[in-house]
């Protein structure tokens, strides 16, 4: 066996529940798209749903690098829907 498997095996099987955690729906958020800081509180609060539901997972080297990913998608998803609803094309 090579030494060190072990550890990569349970690495990836928490990797895999950590991603699990993460499918379907975190949950929404309203901001007011012409208040910077209400936009960052928006963001703020979708990191916190993140981290509850990954972060007993936080010290595995697969899923920071995935989490943090995860992350800036979520923000730039909601900078995107504020700039929408500036523009006039989102719901408000």
């Amino acid at each position: 066996m090579i030494k060190g498997l072990d550890k990569l095996q349970r690495d990836l099987a928490a990797a895999e529940k950590a991603l699990k955690e993460l499918d379907g729906t975190l949950g929404s958020v309203e901001c007011d798209a012409h208040d910077p800081l209400s936009i960052e509180q928006a963001i703020a609060k979708m990191h916190q749903e993140i981290d509850a539901r990954v972060g007993s997972y936080a010290s595995n080297p697969f899923v920071r690098p995935i989490v943090d990913q995860f992350k800036e998608t979520v923000r730039q998803h909601i900078i995107d829907q504020a700039v929408k609803k500036r523009l006039g094309g989102g719901d408000e």
